[in-house]
């Protein structure tokens, strides 16, 4: 058993963070289930959003905050994140992180102005800031004698005093962890513990997210007594690349905006391929804000047994496609889509959880000495939406939260805590089943419980979803632990928590739309499922 000050599970910038800002004085190990640069962090294509120009306020953050929100974002939380944001940024940079500079004035970042945005206030670097922020940081971690970093172990249930028999107390003492390159459970003891694992995007077919989202800190935080709060609102990129060999490729908004059009696909009915169909769902057409746009496509997906709708832009000059968007033009000619001649299909896909394990503006959870931060929280910041950029910014300030919290608690002994127990069996002949019903569950999330919704869908995936946990409580107890058996299980857990958020809202807010409860509700209020103690 190994004891630490503080245990961080997630490695990506709500973890890394927070594990530089302890370091000083604490003991830390940072938990990842692959490798440090394999986070949902490095594949942040925008940038950080803070008030950083004499042209912009905290007030103008404040409410374009609120507006992308639909009217659900917590105002406190709010205001703490963003008066926060300046020393933030210049936390990171600080660090070392190379952000893009101002062409008339090196000494001033260069600022942005991305969709909700008011105000030019987002820091990049180039178009890939979440790997430049990643590999900085990266390196100090590695170099720092007070952080062991524990690549490819996987977090397979949190310890805590009911599990322990211990009815008294409320609190987390560390977690059990699976070494994925040896086969061995670990116990791993600690004074914190901090859930850093970003969010569910895998629960869904379509995802922009690495194989990593698989909800674990969500599904673990539940499964230790902790409530959680807004899982149906996921956000939808509306256009991802459509392609076997194309995992996670998203196509630029700016495609959209430089007069790309959405048509339909030759399908049963052959006389509207290649129809357009924006028309029909907003005046502004194609240039409709993104959630209309993912809801517009989705609604014609399902509508017409489709699996996926084109995005075409071919009609424009072949010289300003290839100089507007190289990469685009590259990635899909390398899979034989020439975007000068062909349409290029897409499909809307999940990219960011807004809610998550509930917590206070300390990234406190309900758990004693378990905390909580980035995309696996749900701190009132994003309400039904997230506005664009305030996710990285939410991990830097909740992380420097945390780290000021834990270092006002008083020390406490160390407990001993029991070993994993391997008197388990594995059949092999099994493994396939488990990776089968990992695809059904994303399939059937897709279907039912996508952007447009229905009681009956939801009833549907739910009839799924208690299939599923039956046969994973009763065929797979008895396994030997392993890594697709740790994530389905996570997986079907976090994707009932989805369904019941969304059997209990009756209305349609933000992104998702309910053909039974069209309409907006007059109060805005927060989906809490509380565990049974």
């Amino acid at each position: 058993m190994k004891y630490y000050d503080v245990l961080i599970i997630g490695s990506g910038l709500a973890g890394m963070s927070l594990a530089l800002r302890l370091a000083e004085t604490q003991k830390v190990a940072l938990l990842t289930k692959q490798e440090l640069l394999d986070a949902a962090s490095a594949w942040a294509q925008g940038g950080i959003a803070a008030v950083l120009s004499e042209d912009d306020s905290a007030a103008n953050h404040i409410r374009d905050t609120h507006i992308a929100g639909a009217g659900l974002c917590n105002d406190a939380t709010v205001r703490f994140v963003v008066e926060h944001g300046r020393s933030a940024v210049e936390w990171l940079v600080a660090q070392g992180v190379p952000f893009t500079r101002d062409d008339q004035n090196t000494a001033e970042l260069h600022l942005t102005r991305e969709g909700g945005h008011s105000h030019r206030r987002i820091v990049h670097a180039d178009d890939a800031t979440g790997r430049a922020v990643q590999k900085t940081l990266v390196q100090q971690l590695k170099s720092h004698p007070n952080i062991e970093v524990l690549e490819h172990h996987l977090a397979v249930d949190l310890i805590t005093s009911a599990k322990l028999g211990r009815p008294d107390e409320n609190r987390c003492y560390g977690t059990h962890a699976l070494n994925n390159l040896t086969g061995v459970v670990h116990t791993i003891n600690a004074r914190f513990t901090v859930l850093a694992t970003g969010g569910a995007g895998k629960v869904y077919l379509y995802t922009t997210n690495p194989d990593v989202a698989t909800g674990d800190g969500v599904a673990m935080g539940w499964r230790a007594g902790c409530r959680v709060a807004n899982m149906e609102f996921i956000q939808f990129h509306p256009t991802c690349l459509y392609h076997p060999l194309a995992k996670s490729y998203l196509i630029t908004e700016a495609v959209r905006g430089e007069g790309g059009y959405l048509c339909l696909p030759d399908s049963k009915d052959k006389s509207r391929a290649g129809e357009r169909f924006m028309p029909q769902h907003d005046e502004r057409a194609e240039l409709a804000p993104r959630d209309v746009v993912a809801r517009a496509i989705d609604f014609e997906m399902k509508k017409r047994g489709l699996d996926f709708v084109y995005l075409d832009i071919s009609h424009k000059p072949a010289d300003f496609l290839i100089a507007h968007f190289p990469n685009i033009y590259e990635k899909c000619l390398s899979l034989g889509i020439d975007i000068t001649k062909d349409p290029i299909p897409v499909v809307p896909a999940a990219h960011y959880t807004c809610g998550g394990v509930v917590t206070d503006l300390n990234g406190r959870t309900d758990v004693e000495d378990l905390y909580a931060i980035g995309e696996v929280s749900c701190t009132g910041l994003h309400g039904a939406n997230r506005l664009a950029s305030n996710s990285l910014l939410e991990c830097l300030v909740f992380s420097e939260a945390v780290a000021n919290d834990m270092l006002k608690q008083p020390t406490r002994p160390s407990q001993p805590l029991p070993a994993w127990d391997e008197s388990r069996v594995t059949n092999a002949d099994e493994e396939v089943i488990i990776s089968h019903n990992w695809d059904e569950l994303r399939r059937f999330m897709w279907d039912y419980v996508g952007i447009v919704r229905t009681d009956k869908r939801l009833e549907r995936a739910m009839h799924r979803i208690d299939l599923l946990q039956s046969e994973i409580h009763d065929y797979y107890a008895t396994f030997r632990i392993s890594n697709d058996l740790i994530e389905l299980r996570n997986l079907v857990q976090t994707a009932e928590l989805i369904v019941r958020c969304a059997q209990a809202r009756k209305e349609s807010r933000g992104l998702h739309y309910s053909l039974d409860y069209p309409d907006l509700a007059k109060d805005a209020i927060d989906t809490v499922l509380v565990p049974s103690r």
